[in-house]
């Protein structure tokens, strides 16, 4: 009898970040599901693409039951999936607010409650939240999304205190700018106001070459991998170089001199700063 494979489930795994993380995983020896909105694919390659919208409870719950019935277990779980949103917060109505956290903390909060149970019975599991280096530092014309990955980091903070002692462990990887296609997915304001559309023109113009030379998907993979496969995990990992400086300039650099220079990089109006 052959060597069983460890099982991952990777939400969001049709391009970026969840696309170059399945594909890791793989090479890592994993068996890897991963999850797409739309209607799945006939099968092509090493990972197997389930259908599964985490804003619905019963499809996550189909999801994870279907690869709990193809592969009795679950070892790991990468929450991906999610969506972001540019804009000012007058620029958006409390519903547009309501969809991305839907989608951003309501749906791990879904995946994760799917998986638990069997991981618990087991003893053993690993849950990846990829979070943001916004789940630390906010940016203007970023509050919704930054809030969401805030939740998403207190969230899987206190879960990981609760199944520790079940052998499960839940980690966050914190992502900067990533060369993907996120910043043509994100969300649109549907309430855009005119006295904030110079700054955001400004902001989306700086996000785009930021973007043009960030770090490649696969780079944070290799951080989710290292999350992933860790015998005694720290809680979070940042993934690429700004990433890791924004968070030693969270720890050292006093908090009144980190807010100009986030408003001098961001064009801003540094009055009072």
């Amino acid at each position: 009898m052959g060597k069983r494979h460890l099982v991952a489930l990777v939400t969001g795994a049709t391009s970026g970040i969840g696309l170059a993380t399945s594909n890791a995983l793989v090479q890592a020896g994993y068996a890897v599901y991963g999850t797409t909105r739309r209607h799945a694919p006939e099968p092509t390659g090493d990972v197997s693409l389930i259908t599964c919208d985490v804003r619905s409870e019963e499809s996550v719950a189909d999801a994870v039951g279907f690869v709990l019935d193809r592969a009795d277990q679950i070892d790991l779980l990468v929450n991906n999936a999610g969506v972001g949103l540019l804009g000012a917060v007058e620029d958006s109505s409390v519903a547009q607010h309501q969809e991305l956290f839907d989608l951003n903390v309501f749906g791990a909060i879904r995946t994760c409650k799917a998986v638990l149970p069997s991981m618990r019975r087991r003893g053993s599991g690993r849950i990846v939240n990829i979070s943001s280096v916004l789940g630390f530092i906010p940016a203007p014309f970023s509050a919704a999304y930054a809030a969401s990955k805030h939740a998403l980091e207190a969230y899987s903070q206190s879960l990981d205190h609760e199944v520790r002692g079940q052998g499960v462990r839940v980690v966050l990887v914190e992502p900067a700018y990533t060369r993907t296609s996120f910043d043509a997915n994100m969300l649109k304001p549907d309430h855009p106001k005119d006295e904030y559309l110079k700054a955001r023109a400004g902001a989306d113009k700086l996000i785009e070459q930021a973007i043009a030379k960030a770090d490649t998907p696969e780079a944070v993979a290799k951080v989710v991998i290292r999350a992933a496969t860790a015998r005694s995990p720290a809680l979070r990992y940042q993934a690429g170089g700004l990433a890791r400086s924004l968070e030693v300039a969270r720890k050292l650099v006093p908090e009144k001199m980190l807010d100009g220079m986030l408003r001098k990089q961001m064009q801003l109006d540094r009055t009072g700063t």
